[in-house]
Parts: C-alpha cells; structure tokens; sequence
C-alpha cells in the first residue's frame, strides 16, 4: 500500500475517531456526577479533550510508515 493510499484511509479514520470520541464525550459529560459539578467538569473536559491523542498516536504513526522498497527483478 502506498504512502498516499495510507494518508487517505488514516485521515478518514482520524475524522471517525474524532467524531466518535466527541459524541462519546458529550453522552458521558451528562452523568449527575459530572453535570451537576463545575469543578469535575472542568477536569472531565480536560481528560476527554486530550485523550483522543492516545488513540489517534497508532493512526498517525502507520500512515506515516514509509513505503516498501520496490525490488526489482
């Protein structure tokens, strides 16, 4: 697979994942414990608003793998 085939696919995973991650975090922002808390949602928001990169790190990293060396017969 090619560097650019790579990039294609790895940048539509990266927009499933956010949009994924997104609503994840809207739907779990809505628990009592953390609605009803200004200081636990600001550490929520913080959490999921930065623990998207740990998924993401896999995604980014193969599609930036170089391409195979072609050999040539």
């Amino acid at each position: 697979m090619t560097i650019r085939t790579r990039k294609l696919i790895g940048a539509v995973a990266l927009l499933l994942l956010a949009f994924a991650w997104s609503l994840m975090g809207m739907v779990l922002a809505q628990f009592p414990l953390i609605a009803n808390s200004g200081w636990m949602q600001a550490v929520y928001y913080v959490v999921v608003g930065m623990g998207w990169v740990l998924p993401a790190m896999p995604i980014v990293s193969w599609m930036l793998r170089p391409d195979p060396e072609r050999q040539e017969s």
